[in-house]
C-alpha cells in the first residue's frame, strides 16, 4: 500500500455574528481603511419639482463625498461609484442619469468634510461659497480647483450589499489644474501624500 499523506482539512473560522461569512463590520472596516483611495466630490442636479410651472420652485444641487471611485473602461469611456442605498444621491441618481465629478486637491480637505458630515444643512448652503462652474451637458456643480472634472450620464445600476454601484459613460472630461497633489483617504482620514 502506498504511503500516502493524512488528509488535511480546512480550518473554517467560525462565523462573527450576525456575518455567515466570518468577518464583522469591525473587521473589514479596518482591513479597508489600510487601502488608501483618492477623494471626490460627485454632484448632481435635482430636477424642478414641476417642470411644466415656471413659478414653482428649481432644483436644488445635491454633492457628497465619495472615496469608492474608479476608472471602470477606456472604450467606452466608463467610471465606477459607490453610493450608499438609500442616501439622497442614490435616490437622485436613479431618477436622474447626469451627474459629475470633481477629483479634490489636497488643499480641498474642507470641501470634502462639509459634504461628508450627517446630519449636515442643505446642500444649497454646502455650496453656497464653493467656487464652481456648471457642466456643460450634466449643470452639475463642477469644483474650481479640482484636479479633474468628468460630467457622466448613468448606464447601469447594480445592486450590492448596501450599496449601489453607478456606472457612467464619461461626456466630458478635463484637467483643469495642474497644481498640487491629490486628496486621499486613509486609515479614516483625509491625508496628504509625500
Amino acid at each position: 500500500m502506498p504511503n500516502t499523506p493524512a488528509a488535511t482539512s480546512a480550518i473554517i473560522p467560525s462565523p462573527a455574528p450576525g456575518h455567515a461569512e466570518g468577518v464583522s463590520n469591525d473587521e473589514f472596516r479596518a482591513a479597508m481603511s489600510r487601502l488608501a483611495s483618492g477623494v471626490v466630490l460627485v454632484t448632481a442636479q435635482e430636477p424642478p419639482l414641476d417642470p411644466d410651472d415656471p413659478t414653482a420652485p428649481g432644483g436644488e444641487d445635491v454633492g457628497m463625498t465619495a472615496t469608492a471611485f474608479m476608472s471602470v473602461s477606456l472604450d467606452p469611456p466608463l467610471v465606477l461609484v459607490s453610493l450608499r442605498e438609500g442616501s439622497r444621491m442614490d435616490e437622485l441618481l436613479e431618477e436622474q442619469e447626469l451627474w459629475a465629478v470633481s477629483v479634490l486637491s489636497e488643499s480641498q480637505r474642507h470641501i470634502a468634510g462639509r459634504f461628508a458630515m450627517k446630519g449636515r444643512v442643505s446642500d444649497r448652503l454646502l455650496f453656497a461659497d464653493i467656487p464652481y462652474t456648471r457642466g456643460e451637458y450634466t449643470d452639475a456643480p463642477l469644483v474650481g480647483g479640482a484636479l479633474a472634472v468628468l460630467e457622466c450620464r448613468t448606464e447601469q445600476r447594480v445592486p450590492a450589499g448596501d450599496h449601489t454601484l453607478v456606472i457612467g459613460r464619461v461626456l466630458t472630461a478635463r484637467v483643469p489644474s495642474a497644481e498640487g497633489g491629490p486628496l486621499a483617504y486613509f486609515r479614516g482620514r483625509y491625508r496628504q501624500l509625500g
